[in-house]
């Protein structure tokens, strides 16, 4: 397997370990893995194109720049990321966080529809 694939597919476990945690009730954690799982499909995309970053805020951004501005895909899987990022960070590093059920819900949602649409982008 490629480096693309493998991030990917580590995106797809990663949703699904999201989906375990908020069963058993770790909102936060679920939230954490969920974000998780739409970084991995940002930075396959971005290796498909040759692009590396080292951070999360250079990946997010060129995420943005590379495919939400030029309409590659969808935007909002752009606003997706970045909303998860900001409840990620609120479940990681506020003590008394504001995520809720329905935010680990929804962001659970939204990695599976990104992931969807990256499959069909890079199957093209």
């Amino acid at each position: 397997m490629n480096a693309v694939q493998d991030l990917l597919n580590k995106s797809d476990e990663s949703r699904k370990a999201a989906e375990l945690l908020l069963q058993e009730g770790y909102v936060e954690f679920s939230v954490a893995r969920a974000y998780y799982a739409m970084f991995y499909i940002a930075e396959a995309l971005l290796l498909d194109k040759g692009l590396a970053f080292s951070t999360h805020g250079q990946v997010i951004g060129a995420y943005g720049k590379e495919f939400a501005k030029t309409g590659l895909l969808d935007p909002k899987f752009h606003r997706y990321l970045k909303d998860a990022f900001d409840f990620r960070n609120k479940g990681d590093y506020d003590i008394l966080s504001e995520v809720s059920e329905t935010d680990a819900r929804n962001t659970i949602q939204w990695a599976e529809e990104f992931l969807t649409a990256a499959r069909g982008y890079l199957a093209r």
